[in-house]
């Protein structure tokens, strides 16, 4: 598409959204002077600090080791409570190639205290170093570990769910779809909760309007994400990369889908959406007006990233017995 012809989506913007994007421009983020992937991760987690401040606190954090076929894998339960009800696996977005446990801190210690649940960040091997589907594998193990020491980690396992946003949310549905076509028992998991998330489509409406410099979602970027996490020569239509081509008509939890308003990744959240819904898989899809990509971030400045975990907390919780 021509780019005079995509749409300015920040004079649409809400009036809070466009609070953080005026916090941007008088506290710009330094360009790292280090362009690999190791200052890029480290520029990113410099850039979250200031919006994971404040976050509530919590009755018990600890963190766990988890042994996998790829080594050991760091995972951090964040309790609300003395013995919560439920479990809720949280796996961090950044395009596969950025992101850990630190830079979305705050969106996982909400996502604990709205829900009264032990919420699990999982912190899973970053691409290119690793490659589809070994995100997928680590993520399903670190799920089959909890489930065999669920008492040992004061955890109720019995009622557990997932949880991502963005490139977390793709991995979350993808690792339910693994377990359940690896015959792994996953009956517990009552519901999947995803914000954002981009879901396999290669070309769409909204990626073809929408995308600029202020959320790192042009066309270039998303080839390049996918480029890290697949390989250039990587297959696009895999099942568990573009999950539309796995078997979305049977044994997948109720799942909350969230998208934002003038993100290049709305049509993904839709199509999943009514994918779901035409096959009967109980959902719920809720779109947030005036945001962009990634808002979930920036509850400190906006309150509609804070309803936005509410809702998925609360969305949780009704899908508990």
């Amino acid at each position: 598409m021509n780019p005079k012809n995509k749409i300015n989506v920040l004079d649409h913007i809400s009036p809070e959204m466009q609070s953080v994007m005026q916090f941007y421009a008088e506290n710009p983020s330094p360009s790292p002077i280090d362009t690999s992937y190791y200052g890029m991760r480290q520029a990113y987690i410099e850039d979250r600090k200031y919006w994971n401040a404040e976050a509530p606190m919590m009755h018990n954090i600890y963190d766990i080791q988890v042994p996998t076929q790829y080594g050991n894998i760091l995972t951090r339960l964040f309790q609300p409570l003395k013995s919560p009800p439920a479990t809720l696996f949280y796996i961090h977005g950044g395009g596969f190639i950025l992101g850990n446990l630190q830079t979305h801190d705050r969106i996982m210690r909400l996502l604990a205290c709205y829900s009264g649940c032990t919420v699990i960040g999982i912190d899973y091997s970053l691409s290119p170093e690793a490659r589809y589907p070994q995100a997928i594998e680590e993520i399903s193990t670190v799920y089959q570990y909890y489930q065999q020491n669920a008492a040992e980690h004061n955890i109720n396992m019995q009622q557990a769910g997932f949880a991502g946003d963005s490139a977390g949310a793709m991995l979350s549905l993808a690792s339910i779809l693994w377990l359940r076509d690896n015959t792994i028992e996953s009956a517990n998991i009552k519901s999947v909760l995803l914000w954002y998330g981009l879901y396999g489509l290669q070309d769409s409406i909204s990626r073809r309007l929408y995308g600029g410099e202020w959320d790192g979602l042009q066309k270039e970027d998303l080839e390049n994400y996918d480029n890290a996490y697949l390989g250039e020569n990587g297959d696009r239509e895999a099942p568990y990369y573009c999950l539309f081509n796995n078997d979305l008509t049977n044994d997948i939890p109720p799942c909350f889908i969230a998208s934002a308003e003038f993100d290049p990744l709305l049509d993904d959240s839709l199509a999943l959406f009514r994918t779901l819904d035409a096959n009967n898989i109980s959902c719920e899809y809720k779109m947030y007006p005036g945001t962009l990509h990634a808002f979930l971030h920036y509850s400190r400045m906006m309150q509609i990233s804070d309803e936005a975990i509410r809702d998925g907390a609360n969305y949780f919780i009704k899908q508990l017995l």
